[in-house]
């Protein structure tokens, strides 16, 4: 397939010439980041103006209906953190009947194991699944032995590493009244934010992600994401569409297509809080979004035709929809805009210099204005808005990796 692109590329520029082909490149993705850059700032307009007051709203319905929920939690190698997370999974505020707390061991080799089955031991409320090494199916693998063990109605995850508030779970479960609703996504807060520099740029970029591109896409489409952690799911749904997907890398993504296409709807209440780590170094960032890109690519390349042909999404859902799934391939794109505006600036390529300027200054201006909308109805420290500048080479970085996930 790159051979394919390169031979291509060779064929127009030697009928149209080099300065014509990359200027109409330039033209076309123009066009794309225009396109991502009026959803980001419709995002931000939405949260700006609808978020804040969402979040301080009632709370309605939390206590006058309590579905039997299973909460379900993946372990691998985690015995700094899991301590924290037993703790917050008991403290839970839900009735003890009606609540199943599983936690699958999947195949650790430091203390994880022995220091479950500790607190397996003296709390009743807690049943621990131990699978062997190479069991295979990561995340979605665990998640799927842990639905033989239960019957419930609404199956919620937590990663290991994260704190659920207490009122959590009821703030989640109570979308669920709604027959249509497959899925709901709550919000993830970073609370370690202050350890590193880079720690610091993702608590922003959870900022943006949770207030206002997820609000937005919530207010705008009805059209959120299932994110993987702090989320429920019906358990008749998942039960009828096999389970989590163990062969993908980012399940979440997945499984929000499949209930998309089923006819059903992922909701999002940003009221239902839970606190996680953040990645401290340029490495574990690396790998963290290396995985995220490759699942979002993969996601695309298996669906977007099932997805284009889905009877239950209008046409504005279905544009929505794949302009989410593309949205890690638009830093590969922004690194071919950024090499086109380089060359230009070398003589190369038929636009001038100002035509160009949207092309650059686009790339940054609508992810900016969701951080800076971010940072506002966080209400964080004045202080904090210096670590937008921190984006400059997390962007960078960015651009290498979903450039490397791509190739």
């Amino acid at each position: 397939m790159l051979l394919a692109y390169a031979c291509g590329f060779a064929m127009v520029a030697l009928l149209h010439g080099l300065d014509e082909t990359l200027g109409v490149i330039a033209g076309v993705l123009n066009v794309v980041f225009g396109i991502y850059f009026c959803r980001h700032l419709a995002f931000a307009v939405a949260a700006a103006r609808w978020a804040e007051n969402d979040m301080l709203a009632a709370d309605v319905g939390l206590t006058s209906w309590t579905p039997s929920v299973a909460v379900f939690v993946g372990c691998k190698n985690e015995e700094l953190v899991v301590d924290g997370m037993v703790t917050a999974l008991l403290a839970l505020d839900y009735p003890a009947d009606r609540l199943t707390l599983v936690v699958v061991d999947d195949g650790s080799d430091d203390t994880t194991g022995a220091r479950l089955d500790a607190w397996a031991a003296r709390e009743q409320r807690l049943r621990v699944l131990h699978r062997p090494p190479g069991s295979g199916g990561g995340k979605s693998g665990a998640l799927n032995e842990a639905l033989h063990l239960v019957d419930a109605e609404i199956a919620v995850v937590f990663d290991a590493d994260h704190e659920p508030d207490p009122t959590a779970l009821r703030r989640l479960v109570r979308h669920f009244r709604d027959p249509v609703v497959g899925a709901v996504m709550g919000r993830c807060v970073i609370r370690n934010g202050r350890d590193s520099q880079m720690a610091s740029t993702v608590f922003v970029d959870f900022l943006s992600g949770y207030l206002v591109n997820e609000y937005g896409r919530q207010a705008l489409f009805e059209l959120p994401a299932y994110g993987g952690a702090n989320c429920a799911v019906r358990m008749s749904t998942l039960r009828g569409l096999g389970g989590w997907n163990p062969h993908t890398v980012t399940e979440d993504t997945d499984l929000t297509l499949r209930v998309l296409m089923a006819g059903q709807r992922v909701r999002y209440d940003l009221s239902a809080v839970d606190f996680e780590e953040a990645v401290v170094s340029a490495q574990r960032f690396w790998k963290q979004r290396y995985r995220w890109a490759r699942g979002h690519q993969k996601c695309f390349r298996d669906y977007w035709r099932p997805l284009m042909r889905s009877p239950h999404l209008s046409l504005v859902e279905k544009v929505e929809t794949t302009l989410f799934l593309l949205v890690y391939h638009v830093p590969l794109l922004c690194g071919l805009g950024l090499l086109l505006t380089v060359l230009r600036a070398f003589g190369i390529g038929d636009l001038p210099v100002v035509a160009l300027l949207p092309l650059s200054m686009l790339l940054f201006v609508g992810p900016l204005a969701e951080l800076s909308v971010g940072l506002l109805i966080g209400r964080v420290e004045r202080r904090a808005a210096w670590r937008l500048l921190g984006f400059l080479p997390a962007f960078a970085l960015s651009i290498w990796i979903t450039t490397r996930a791509y190739l």
